[in-house]
C-alpha cells in the first residue's frame, strides 16, 4: 500500500444533495419540506425545547438537586496530611503555609483518612468524629473557636 493508493471508504463520500432544483431531481417543489405548516416555512423550527405552546417538558419536571456554594471553598484534609506537617498547632493557616490546602480556601474539614501518630493541637478547623478519636487517641487535642 503506498500513499497515493489511500482513498475515503465506499459510502464515506456521499455527493451534496440540491433541493428545490426542479421536478427531475426527486426533491423539487417543497424540497422535501412538505406543504406548509411551520417547518415548512424559512426559519421554521421554533426555540430549541418549544412543544406548540404545551407545557414544554423541562418546565414540567421538578427540580432536583443541589450544589453547595461553600464546597469549592471548603478543603478536606486528611490525617496522613497532618502527620506529615511540621507545625504542632494546626489552624487555617499552618495548612496553608504548608500548601496542605489551596490559598483560596476559607474552611477546612480533617477526615479520617490515613493515620496520626504524633500530637497535634488542631484549631478552628471542622473534624469529623472518627478523626476526633484518632487525635485523641494520639494523645492530641481539638478546639472549636
Amino acid at each position: 500500500m503506498k500513499l497515493n493508493d489511500l482513498k475515503p471508504a465506499k459510502g464515506a463520500k456521499t455527493a451534496r444533495v440540491r433541493v428545490g432544483r426542479g421536478i427531475g431531481s426527486g426533491l423539487g417543489k417543497t424540497a422535501g419540506r412538505g406543504h406548509k405548516g411551520q417547518r415548512a416555512r424559512k426559519g421554521g423550527r421554533g426555540k430549541l425545547g418549544f412543544e406548540g405552546g404545551q407545557m414544554p417538558i423541562q418546565r414540567r419536571l421538578p427540580k432536583r438537586g443541589f450544589v453547595s456554594t461553600i464546597a469549592k471553598l471548603t478543603a478536606e484534609v486528611r490525617l496522613s496530611d497532618l502527620e506529615r506537617m511540621s507545625a504542632t498547632e494546626i489552624d487555617l493557616a499552618a495548612l496553608k503555609s504548608e500548601g496542605v490546602v489551596r490559598k483560596d480556601a476559607q474552611a477546612a474539614k480533617l477526615v479520617k483518612s490515613g493515620t496520626l501518630t504524633r500530637k497535634v493541637t488542631v484549631k478552628g478547623i471542622g473534624v469529623t468524629r472518627g478523626a476526633r478519636e484518632m487525635i485523641a487517641a494520639a494523645g492530641g487535642t481539638v478546639e472549636n473557636v
